[in-house]
């Protein structure tokens, strides 16, 4: 048995049995959804290994997971007596035909699913937290170590989060109009935010996640191709991960170590995910006033691989002025201030730097010993010791020693 074909299936699949379990029983059954698909995997492994991989190792695995919620129900009951109060009027059989696998059923389901865990009743870091297990099939120890906390930290708020979505009678919770633009905001900045902890990973030990980033897309694609929810928003934030995702294998080297963009191999680029870009940059047109779409642009123009260095430059300062008017943020303002060096020239670009006094911010340091370099050696010096001293990954520290090091001897 392929040593990768197990954790390649869970990462596909565990998050849809999941939903297709919670929506037939209710997410008052979330804890044993996740039992019963963890066992399967388990029963997998164990299997797979003496008896080889069957012919369709996904049906396998639905197959068992549909038998094991028979065998809860009707032979172990042992189930939350709302569930039985329910069944009973509903007068379920419990076949094992009735958890309903199908293609249609897997995507309703994890739709449901995606604006159930973006409940206004858990804050957004509980919402991610709930996304990173439920949505993407993370473990206690992934989620813990991804975002720098324990393993009792992350178990405590996924209790929480879980309780309160108990509370949910999946029966009657339909993603509709109203569901829509009441949550989609939310669920939008929820996979947003999971794909940056992939990009732009919190955890020294990664330089990027990849298997992140893909199930922040995976999620997305659900969302595009939803007609109740295939609105430009959706289409903005999928252009931006698109434009991301392209330069992946240029922006890490042979040995993890990062690379800056404008180091990277252009040729490493994938020009199909670009054009992808293109495409949902399009349809997101719709709305040019929508900061995913605004960011995308960013984006978009930073795979430009053939345009006058100015041009770019100018064109991204000015998106970034339309992106703060919409929303502001300190990391924006930062990044319109590195935009605007590169346009309209360092000095000019200073005093605006000065203004944002985020003095604990490693990024902010990063920009202010570039636009020192060539103005005032001694505050460049200053502000690289500042830079490393405010991160804690060896691979962000030897980029800077090996692009400005050799200005501090």
């Amino acid at each position: 048995m392929p040593d990768q074909l197990i954790p390649d299936l869970f990462r596909t699949e565990y998050s849809k049995l999941i939903a297709v379990i919670c929506n037939k029983y209710g997410l008052d059954q979330i804890d044993l959804a996740e039992d019963i698909v963890s066992d399967t995997f388990l029963k997998a492994t164990e299997t797979w290994k003496l008896k080889g991989v069957p012919e369709k190792p996904q049906a396998w695995l639905y197959t068992v997971a549909k038998n094991a919620c028979k065998d809860h129900f009707k032979h172990k009951k042992v189930f939350d007596s709302k569930v039985a109060s329910y069944l009973a009027k509903a007068q379920q059989s419990f076949s094992a035909a009735d958890l309903d696998v199908s293609e249609a059923n897997i995507q309703d389901s994890q739709l449901k699913m995606i604006f159930a865990v973006c409940d206004p009743s858990n804050n957004t870091s509980s919402q991610v937290v709930l996304a990173l297990r439920i949505l993407c099939g993370f473990s206690i120890d992934e989620i813990a170590h991804s975002l720098l906390t324990t393993k009792a930290n992350i178990n405590k708020r996924l209790f929480r989060a879980k309780q309160n979505l108990k509370d949910i009678n999946v029966h009657d919770f339909n993603v509709t109009n109203f569901l829509v633009s009441e949550r989609l905001d939310s669920v939008l900045l929820v996979i947003y935010l999971l794909f940056n902890e992939g990009y732009y990973s919190s955890n020294p030990s990664y330089t990027i996640r990849k298997d992140l980033c893909y199930e922040a897309m995976r999620l997305l694609f659900l969302l595009c191709e939803n007609n109740l929810t295939n609105l430009p928003g959706s289409f903005g934030l999928m252009a931006l991960f698109c434009f991301h995702t392209s330069r992946f294998d240029a922006r890490v080297n042979d040995k993890g170590e990062f690379i800056l963009f404008e180091n990277q191999d252009k040729n490493l680029w994938d020009d199909d995910l670009i054009a992808k870009g293109e495409y949902y940059l399009t349809k997101a047109a719709q709305d040019r006033s929508q900061k995913y779409y605004l960011e995308a642009v960013i984006a978009f123009w930073h795979t430009r691989k053939k345009v006058n260095e100015h041009t770019k430059w100018e064109n991204i300062f000015q998106t970034y002025n339309l992106l703060l008017r919409t929303e502001y943020s300190p990391t924006r303002a930062l990044n319109r201030t590195f935009a605007m060096a590169k346009a309209r020239g360092y000095d000019q670009a200073l005093p605006e730097a000065l203004k944002l006094k985020m003095a604990d911010n490693f990024q902010y340091q990063c920009l202010l010993l570039e636009l020192y370099k060539d103005i005032d050696i001694v505050a460049h010096r200053k502000h690289l010791e500042l830079a490393l001293s405010l991160t804690d990954n060896p691979m962000s520290k030897q980029v800077l020693l090996d692009k400005y090091g050799y200005l501090s001897n």
